[in-house]
This record gives C-alpha cells, structure tokens and sequence, in this order.
C-alpha cells in the first residue's frame, strides 16, 4: 500500500526518528503504525547497542540553583559531536538534568537517570536519554553532577558550555562569588588553599625542586630557601588564593576576598570531557589491514 507523508509524519512525531527510518517501517508494517511502532523500537534498540563501543567525549555543562532547597548542581552531559552538543534539544536536556539535581540531589547517577526528567511527567531521564540517542544518532551519556548545599552565597560561571564552575563564598556579595567562579574557570585551581593540598603531593614536589636545586651546586642552607621558594610558588599557582585575580592581576584572591571581609568555602569546576581518552581512528591502518587480508 501506499504510504503517505501524513504517516510518515505521525510516527516522527510518536517516535524522534528519522523520516526515512519511519517510512521505511510503514512500508515494511503495510502502514500499520503500532506495528511499526514496535519495528523501530527494535530496530533503534540495535543502533543503541551499535553506538555503545563509541566514545562520548564532547558534550555540556549545565548548572542550576534552586532557590527552594538552596542547592547549587552543576552537570556534565556528554555526546560524540560538537555540533550535536551546540543543538538547543541537547542543551535543554541537559538543563533539565541540572535542575532534576538541584531540587532532589539524587546519591549517583543511576539514582539520577531513574528520577523523572520534568514533574508531572512520567518519563525518566534514562528513557529519555535513550530516545534522545535514538533521535539524533550519536552515543550519548550523563557523566556526572556535583552539588553544593548552603545557606552561604552561592556563585556560578558557565563559559561556552564547555567549562562550569559553581563555588561557595562566606560573606561578601553575588558579584564577587560570580567573579569568583569566573576566576576559577579560566584560571583552574586545583585547591582552595594550601592547607588543602596533601602532604603527599608537598613531599613529591619538594623532592623534585631539591633535586633540582643541587645542581646549581650551592650551599645546602642556599638550597633549602630556594626548594622553599619553589614550592611556594607551586601552591600559589594551583590554590585559588594564592592565583592572580584574571580581572586584576595585581591583586590576588586572597586580597580580593579578604578586603571584602569574605572567605572561599569550596567549588567545583567542570571542564567537558577531561580524563576522557578519546579514540584515535587510523583510517590508513585500517585499510592496508584490509588490503592484506588482516
């Protein structure tokens, strides 16, 4: 039977699928539109399968404050392509991730995805992660969220949906926490301070620079100031405080903080896809292989 584009576009509209996808089904079903239903479904369910040895590597950061619970979420979600991840459909999902986050603060991801997406809807984010995937074919997962729970001013920074930042201040205003997470995002501390940094990394630091130190052949008092000043310079640069405020590079966060009578508590900065390795397709390997018969 002839299929018609009013079909067609039923079942786009039931199913997120492609149209040649929904007309082929319809003609392979003679227009019956549960039965065809039921044809992508299984169909769809094999190209899931098929996408899950592929590498996710690109994608989002969304990050949303409830004002009710006085949580800050920050999310990463991840899909195969930047021009996937830059779709308005990707990012609002992932949006809707961050504020399912902020108002329930599920323990893990898997308690996540089984939440609904939107309240008063029965659809949970697994199902519609998957149809998601289903819909514009790419290998696509919620990698992780972290959460911040206080009464204390909360600020926020997103930069390209690449790089997120959320970060707890005690006093000062909403300005400062915002330039706060600016700050952080482009400057990427890895500590607030250095009484956070564990002895460990301070010990393997601190024998690296003695090394280095004792090639300069100088006196062991002359080279313990030295390995002291190094290893001061090293905790300067990857604790917040002691980092050169990027709007101000005279004044460091210490200083900005301190003269507003404000102190930093914690953040978390989220950058798309770090410590992802990401595949590396030798397309020229791939054919010699070929060629001879590998």
């Amino acid at each position: 039977m002839a299929i018609t584009a009013a079909q067609v576009k039923e079942l786009r509209e039931m199913t997120g699928l492609g149209m040649m996808e929904c007309k082929q089904a319809l003609t392979e079903t003679d227009g019956d539109k549960d039965a065809a239903v039921e044809l992508l479904r299984k169909k769809a369910g094999a190209k899931v399968e098929k996408k899950a040895g592929r590498t996710a590597a690109d994608g989002v950061i969304s990050i949303a404050v409830n004002a009710g619970t006085k949580i800050a979420a920050i999310v990463e979600v991840n899909t195969e392509t930047d021009f996937v991840a830059k779709g308005d459909e990707f990012k609002g999902f992932a949006n809707d991730i961050a504020i399912r986050v902020a108002a329930d603060k599920p323990a893990d991801v898997d308690g996540l995805k089984a939440m609904a997406l939107k309240d008063g809807n029965d659809q949970t984010i697994g199902n519609a992660l998957e149809a998601l995937v289903q819909k514009l074919g790419e290998k696509m997962d919620v990698r992780r969220f972290a959460t911040i729970a206080s009464d204390n001013t909360i600020g926020s920074y997103v930069h390209g949906n690449k790089i997120g930042v959320i970060v707890e201040v005690k006093g000062g205003s909403d300005e400062l926490a915002r330039d706060l997470a600016m700050h952080i995002a482009a400057a990427h501390p890895q500590f607030v301070s250095p009484d956070e940094v564990p002895e460990d990394v301070k010990a393997k630091e601190r024998e690296i620079f003695v090394a280095q130190a004792k090639e300069s052949g100088k006196p062991d008092n002359i080279i313990e100031k030295m390995v002291d000043g190094r290893l001061n310079k090293f905790l300067a640069e990857i604790c917040l405080t002691g980092q050169p405020f990027v709007k101000d590079p005279d004044t460091t966060i210490d200083k900005l903080v301190g003269a507003a009578g404000a102190s930093v508590i914690r953040f978390v900065r989220y950058e798309v896809g770090e410590g992802i390795e990401k595949k590396q397709e030798d397309f020229a390997a791939e054919v010699m292989a070929q060629v001879k018969g590998e």
